[in-house]
């Protein structure tokens, strides 16, 4: 499916009433000087603009076409576009699949089958514009101008598509797509086609559902591979996922979780905001990813600097301090009086002597770190004077060209996005940095930051692909072939059907008998006191909420009582051998995500699960590497590495415990539809784990 004439036109169509006008407005507007035809079928001609009744009339195949009438008749001119041999439209009607009805699907339907090889954006669709090329097919105001290179937006909403347009940021932005119900070309498409536009610097997306992810993580891929990087806001961070969860995986995992994990591993940013998206756009335009995170933050006042510093405390921004060499430059050029560290007040000694305040950007600029912000809050253009402030930015920008020209000569950028430091300019508030002072910074080479916390996260965000692209990390979806959290047959495993099951892939668990319960208390002392008993009703999926676990029976006395209270819930009880020496609970999930598919949990174990909610989610592949990066990221991390004098834990034997989890997922995965190992205790370094307690459930 040829797309190019419906992305790059010499003809359009516009076919419709007063919503045309506005596109026609808006073709003018953005100096489109291709064909442009109208098409109505009462409307009288004028001297200015020629109707044609039908689009069967046009001179000839338009390259693309807005179709703005009613759902019905709409169908009926996307087939006449197909006949004639068009390029491509927008169905801007809606009436369609969007309305969850018979007669809406039914329109679908009828479009599709009327169109069986001709790329529309919609129904239900905004509309598009292409500023690289100067034309648009857009029912609104059309602002922007023509960059030589940009970012493509994507979006499911029209309305935010026209808030990105209005920015007043100074987002180089090329294309700008709305999607409607992505019932032909969804976004995955656009990324595929436009990943081969030389003009694309990197993709800005707003999400609200992914209609194929293995598509949409493969078009991710090659976005990547032509280093085109993606940052995007996705609505439903407040969403549960649309099933019953039987287990603690299942209320961890929601579907925003795992589409969290999903960018992290594969390198996309997922801003909070459009003023972020905005932010990390001119980033990733400006140079692609960061290297890291690493950041030297500088100004003159200390209160910028304290402000930068409090507003990075929740990112994973680090300020390493200055290194001997440069903090020796720095003394030279501002005396004893300035303190050299990371943020960087360097006060206003220098502000009206431009050689010496070069020499202090020359030496920051140059710096080992990945990313130098100057933080400055400049007057308002029309309302101030703005030069004592254009000659420090002057003075910056020169620095900051001559040590990236420097700096690539030595050692030019590399695919793993080492190289010279990314300099920018980054303003406390969005509207203190004039459009003459944005577009300065951009034409050098300097990121104009807009927003002390947007421009933050953006670095963070940045730096935080870059780190992701350096490492090769990955995601490879494991998808069953058919669903099996949806099976009305779903069953769960005694739970010691799945310890023993899980035992198979090396999984380590206690010494444990399912017995009687009048046998409990010989069964016990057979396998040694101390025990743990425990009901073991098929029925029983959370069997501690009902008074269905005793532990640490260290006598037969006891366990008569343990016996006797357990016999109230079943006649079956599990003795096991009980750990004592246990450092920290783990819990350790595996559920089916129905876009994703096999997806990995891993938190803080036991009664703290849900309390705490101390959990990061991993897609595949799970390899020693990504878990070992992953637990680190837990709180319950400081517990594992040995906390207030308390021994560290058996971390390796913990990873190992985890593969062999995934392993059994993988295996079983056309059946599984959820597994909670929670928890498995970690004992001393060197003493090994114990997975005490499982839950599977099958389809």
């Amino acid at each position: 499916m040829d797309s190019q004439r419906l992305l790059r036109p010499k003809s359009i169509a516009l076919i419709g009433g007063n919503w045309t006008d506005a596109v026609a407005a808006g073709s003018r507007a953005i100096g489109y000087a291709g064909q442009l035809w109208r098409v109505h079928p009462t409307r009288p001609s004028t001297p200015k603009t020629h109707y044609f009744r039908s689009v069967d009339e046009l001179p000839a195949a338009p390259d693309q076409a807005f179709i703005a009438v009613a759902a019905p008749e709409a169908v009926k001119v996307a087939g006449a576009l197909q006949r004639r041999g068009a390029g491509g439209f927008v169905c801007f009607a809606s009436g369609f699949s969007e309305l969850g009805t018979e007669v809406g699907t039914k329109l679908t339907e009828s479009l599709l089958a009327n169109v069986p090889d001709l790329p529309f954006f919609g129904p239900n669709c905004y509309g598009i514009v292409n500023f690289f090329d100067r034309c648009a097919l857009w029912p609104d105001q059309v602002v922007g101008a023509s960059p030589a290179r940009g970012v493509a937006l994507i979006c499911q909403s029209g309305t935010l598509a026209l808030t990105m347009m209005f920015n007043d940021r100074s987002v180089p932005i090329g294309y700008i797509f709305t999607m409607g119900n992505q019932t032909r070309l969804a976004i995955e498409d656009l990324i595929e086609l436009l990943c081969e536009d030389e003009r694309v610097s990197a993709f800005g997306l707003y999400v609200e559902g992914v209609k194929d992810p293995e598509r949409f993580a493969r078009a991710a891929d090659l976005a990547r591979s032509r280093r085109k990087p993606i940052a995007l806001v996705k609505a439903g961070r407040t969403q549960t996922a649309a099933r019953t969860a039987h287990s603690h995986t299942g209320s961890l995992a929601g579907s925003d979780n795992v589409f969290d994990a999903y960018c992290r591993q594969a390198g996309i940013a997922r801003c909070e905001t459009l003023s972020a998206l905005c932010e990390t756009l001119k980033v990733l335009h400006s140079g692609g990813p960061l290297g890291g995170r690493r950041l030297l933050a500088m100004g003159a006042s200390g209160g910028d600097m304290a402000m930068t510093a409090d507003v990075s405390r929740d990112l994973q921004l680090s300020f390493p301090p200055i290194a001997a060499a440069p903090r020796a430059k720095l003394r030279d050029v501002l005396g004893e009086r300035v303190t050299i560290s990371n943020p960087f007040d360097f006060h206003t000694y220098t502000w009206f002597d431009p050689p010496r305040q070069r020499a202090v950007f020359d030496t920051a600029v140059s710096m080992d770190v990945d990313a130098v912000a100057f933080v400055l809050d400049c007057p308002p253009e029309q309302k101030a004077d703005l030069s004592s402030f254009s000659v420090v930015i002057d003075e910056y920008v020169a620095a900051a060209a001559a040590a990236c020209k420097a700096a690539l000569a030595v050692r030019p950028r590399s695919d793993d996005n080492t190289g010279p430091a990314r300099v920018a300019l980054l303003a406390s508030l969005p509207e203190t940095m004039p459009e003459s002072i944005r577009e300065q910074c951009l034409a050098a080479g300097v990121v104009p930051l807009q927003g002390l916390r947007e421009g933050l996260e953006a670095l963070n965000l940045c730096g935080a692909m870059g780190e992701c692209w350096r490492q090769g990390s990955r995601v490879t979806m494991l998808r069953p072939a058919a669903a099996a959290a949806g099976s009305k047959t779903a069953r769960n495993l005694l739970e010691r059907e799945a310890k023993q099951a899980l035992a198979a892939f090396g999984v380590p668990i206690p010494a444990s008998r399912q017995v009687s319960v009048s046998s409990a208390v010989a069964t016990a002392r057979e396998i040694g006191f101390p025990v743990v008993m425990k009901a073991a009703a098929a029925t029983l999926a959370h069997k501690s909420d009902v008074g269905g676990v005793i532990l640490n029976i260290r006598n037969e006395v006891a366990a008569e009582a343990a016996a006797a209270q357990l016999g109230k819930l079943g006649d079956q009880v599990l003795v096991e051998s009980m750990v004592s020496d246990g450092i920290v609970e783990i819990l350790v999930g595996m559920l089916v995500d129905a876009q994703f598919g096999l997806t990995l949990v891993v938190g803080s174990g036991g009664v703290l699960t849900e309390l705490v909610r101390d959990s990061i989610t991993l897609l595949p592949s799970f390899t020693s590497e990504s878990i070992s990066a992953g637990l680190q990221r837990l709180a319950a991390n400081k517990l594992l590495a040995g906390y207030r004098g308390k021994p560290a834990g058996d971390v390796p034997a913990l990873i190992d415990a985890i593969l062999a989890i995934t392993n059994y997922a993988t295996a079983n995965l056309a059946v599984l539809s959820e597994l909670d190992v929670n928890p498995i205790i970690v004992r001393p370094a060197g003493k090994g784990v114990v997975a005490v307690d499982a839950l599977i459930r099958l389809g």
